[in-house]
């Protein structure tokens, strides 16, 4: 064979295989707040990893090197049935994975996501009257990992169908439709799968009454991968971010629901005995369906990855607290001390901004002055911090991802990784970073408004 017929066999093959990996990924959120209290059923997107969008309400097909869009339904966004959101954007407010801050409370969300809104959706959702950050649903547009556990199920697709539900979408009237029964999230992502798959998911008559839910989808999905295999499925889990913010609880659908819930099964026992009786039996002859059985986990780095077995988590831990230990002998007493005891206060304190290169960091006060802190990946050693603070930052962290209900969540490469990178916080003394800390400026507003434009100093070149 000569060397050109080779050389375009080979270019085939290759081009074949990025083709092939063009994918629709069907994502489950947990539920959280009254959904998660109430409900339960949590929310269904669908991420496709060959659609990118020119605005969030128009499509194309995306140029090489860009990682897709999130699509889903809202309810009272802007008045359009569904919006595009780049990837991480959705998972975490910001442009770069590298970005994502390690730990989070609520005022460093609220900040990063509207710093995203004014950047990116100002079309769509412009400011109140009054120039602040308006109210209403469209926060769950981006920062989803901030508050839920997403689990991932994909599968394989190709650039043709993309570009048929291009043409779809965009020709058809993107007006408001969700209707909680008839046409909520579930329903929208059970179209846009079906779409390539046909009659690959479906509602559920017993499990869900007729009703639409994200977890049957995602039953019904992983059915039918497991009885097509040449279509290079996957599954994974999309850990929520630590934080202060509370957990995100088990997904479930309408039957089992009602059936988990004392304040609704113990008055249909009372009332409707029968009734009872017969959503019992139909959710035990439906079967169960957990999302985190034998569920690999999206790491820091991209890569899946196992979580920690329940030595590894006895190993972590006695690894943090060698590291803690090592800590408090470290620190020298001083003024500080107190502060460095009540970080959760500190932490209240601070003020989110970003720094020269655009990752999230927080602004504290040690004595007189307004000292950036690092709280990604990308900066937590590059810009001046306090010591304390930091070191503590990370120690929380480590902390959520080992709690026992935590760590089937947590990759054990990122735990790995966070102790090592607690451990090179340790190495720096106090004294190390006085200096840099000079250039911190002083009188700094401690609550910036969030805008596009709020940054901070950074002297120092990231790693």
């Amino acid at each position: 064979m000569s060397l050109s017929k080779l050389s375009a066999i080979l270019l085939f093959c290759l081009c074949s295989i990025s083709r092939a990996r063009a994918g629709a990924t069907l994502f489950l959120g947990e539920p959280y707040g009254y959904d998660g209290a109430l409900a339960g059923t949590g929310h269904a997107a669908v991420y496709l990893s060959g659609v990118c969008a020119t605005s969030p309400v128009v499509l194309r097909l995306c140029a090489p090197g860009e990682t897709g869009i999130v699509l889903s339904r809202y309810k009272a966004v802007a008045g359009y049935d569904w919006i595009a959101i780049p990837l991480v954007p959705y998972l975490y407010a910001v442009e770069k994975r590298e970005d994502m801050p390690l730990f989070t409370d609520a005022k460093l969300v609220a900040f990063l996501r509207d710093r995203y809104r004014r950047d990116h959706l100002e079309s769509l959702i412009p400011d109140s009257p009054g120039g602040e950050t308006p109210d209403g649903n469209w926060y769950e547009l981006v920062g989803a990992s901030y508050l839920r556990t997403i689990y991932a199920y994909e599968i394989e697709t190709n650039p043709e169908l993309d570009a048929a539900l291009i043409r779809k979408l965009n020709h058809r009237p993107n007006r408001e439709r969700w209707k909680l029964v008839t046409a909520n999230c579930a329903d929208f992502a059970r179209e846009i799968i079906d779409f390539y798959h046909p009659r690959a998911v479906h509602r559920s008559i017993v499990g869900d009454l007729g009703v639409t839910t994200p977890k049957q989808l995602a039953r019904t999905l992983s059915k039918y991968s497991r009885h097509h295999p040449a279509l290079q499925a996957s599954h994974f889990v999309i850990p929520q971010v630590p934080g202060t913010i509370p957990r995100s609880k088990p997904v479930h659908g309408v039957v089992e629901c009602a059936l988990t819930a004392k304040k609704y099964m113990l008055p249909l026992f009372a009332l409707h005995p029968f009734v009872a009786g017969s959503l019992i039996a139909g959710y035990i002859g439906h079967g169960r369906f957990d999302p985190s059985r034998n569920v690999q986990i999206l790491d820091a780095a991209d890569r899946l990855d196992v979580p920690a077995t329940r030595q590894d988590r006895r190993n972590f831990q006695s690894r943090l607290q060698e590291l803690v230990q090592d800590k408090l002998v470290q620190t020298a007493p001083s003024a500080d001390a107190a502060d460095e005891r009540h970080w959760e206060s500190r932490l209240a304190a601070a003020a989110p901004a970003m720094d020269a290169f655009g990752a999230p960091a927080m602004q504290i006060r040690v004595g007189d002055l307004v000292t950036p802190v690092g709280v990604a990946r990308a900066n937590i050693l590059s810009l001046p911090a306090a010591f304390e603070f930091a070191a503590d930052l990370m120690e929380a962290r480590l902390r959520e991802e080992l709690k026992a209900t935590a760590a089937r969540k947590a990759a054990r490469a990122d735990i790995e990784s966070d102790l090592a990178l607690l451990q090179q916080l340790l190495a720096l003394r106090p004294g190390q970073l006085a200096s840099a800390s000079r250039v911190a400026r002083q009188g700094v507003e401690l609550s910036p408004r969030p805008s596009s434009t709020a940054s901070i100093a950074n002297p120092a070149a990231r790693p």
